[in-house]
C-alpha cells in the first residue's frame, strides 16, 4: 500500500512528485484551495503560516479543487497566477485535483477516512479543508473549511508539532 507521503502527486507545474519529497521531512498543512470562493482569503492566512513557520518545518502545500460549486475553474498556469498576484503565495500549489467521489485523487481517499475532532470522517466538505500531517505521515489533525488558518486551534497545533 502507498503510505501518504509516498503517494504520487503532480505540482501546478506539471513536475511529479511525493508529499514526502514536496516536505522533505517537515510538518505539512495540505489545503484544498479554490479562487473563486467565499473562503478564498483564506490564502493570505495559509501564506502567513508559511512564512512563520516555514523556517521551523512547517510546508504548506495548496490543493487547487473544483468540485465545490465550480469556483475553481481556471487552468493551472491561471491559478497559480492568481495566487501570486492577488496573496503573495509562495508555498507550492499542487495540480487541480478532486477530493471526493471516484475521481477523487488517491491522496485524498486515504485522507477522507480520517475523522474530524468530532469524529466525522469522509467527504471534504468544502473549500479550504486542512489537514495537518505529522512528517512521519501520520495525519495529526483534519480541520474543516470555516477554520481560518490563524484560529489559535491551527496554530497551536502547528506550533505544538514542528520539527525544529
Amino acid at each position: 500500500m502507498t503510505t501518504l507521503l509516498s503517494t504520487p502527486v503532480t505540482l501546478n507545474d506539471s513536475t511529479s512528485s511525493t508529499l514526502g519529497d514536496i516536505a522533505g521531512g517537515d510538518l505539512i498543512l495540505l489545503v484544498n484551495t479554490a479562487s473563486e470562493c467565499g473562503l478564498t482569503p483564506q490564502y493570505a492566512g495559509l501564506q502567513q503560516l508559511a512564512w512563520d513557520y516555514g523556517d521551523r518545518g512547517l510546508t504548506v502545500i495548496g490543493a487547487p479543487c473544483n468540485q465545490f460549486g465550480g469556483q475553481e475553474p481556471g487552468t493551472d498556469e491561471e491559478i497559480s497566477s492568481f495566487c501570486s498576484l492577488n496573496y503573495g503565495v509562495s508555498f507550492p500549489l499542487l495540480s487541480r485535483l478532486e477530493v471526493n467521489g471516484e475521481g477523487a485523487h488517491p491522496l485524498y481517499r486515504q485522507l477522507t477516512q480520517v475523522a474530524d475532532a468530532a469524529g466525522e470522517a469522509g467527504d471534504v466538505q468544502w473549500n479550504f479543508e486542512k489537514f495537518l500531517i505529522a512528517p512521519d505521515g501520520a495525519v495529526i489533525a483534519r480541520i474543516r473549511p470555516r477554520t481560518e488558518p490563524q484560529d489559535p486551534e491551527v496554530v497551536s497545533l502547528i506550533e505544538a508539532n514542528l520539527p525544529r
